[in-house]
């Protein structure tokens, strides 16, 4: 079974993203901001990372950096998940080296459909 890894500062949508995904059959862990998604990222590999953007401590561009510039997570996909909409935040975020951008708010079926895509490769 796979293992997301939900980085979200807001609690109602970490839950909500959180069950989203297990309710597709999924493995998911939390983390609240970017400092902590690294740190449980070191300890504990997912198999790909949904990502907030606007987070305390470290913005979800930077921890996106810090996954792709890793060699040992480099492969990790990650799908940005945020509020900020516009095609330039898009353009950023994939620049970053996200595998996907979704914008808040999505369609359910969206994010399941994108993550559950880019886990088979």
């Amino acid at each position: 079974m796979s293992k997301v890894l939900v980085v979200e500062d807001s609690v109602t949508q970490r839950e909500m993203i959180s069950g989203l995904l297990k309710g597709s059959g999924l493995t998911v862990d939390v983390a609240s901001d970017g400092v902590e998604a690294l740190e449980h990222i070191e300890t504990n590999r997912p198999d790909l990372v949904v990502l907030d953007i606007v987070m305390p401590r470290m913005n979800g561009y930077e921890v996106c950096r810090r996954i792709k510039a890793d060699p040992k997570t480099q492969n990790v996909p990650v799908v940005m998940c945020s509020s900020k909409g516009e095609e330039f935040d898009r353009y950023w975020g994939m620049k970053q080296g996200a595998d996907a951008y979704i914008a808040k708010p999505f369609q359910p079926n969206e994010l399941v459909g994108t993550v559950k895509q880019l886990l088979r490769g």
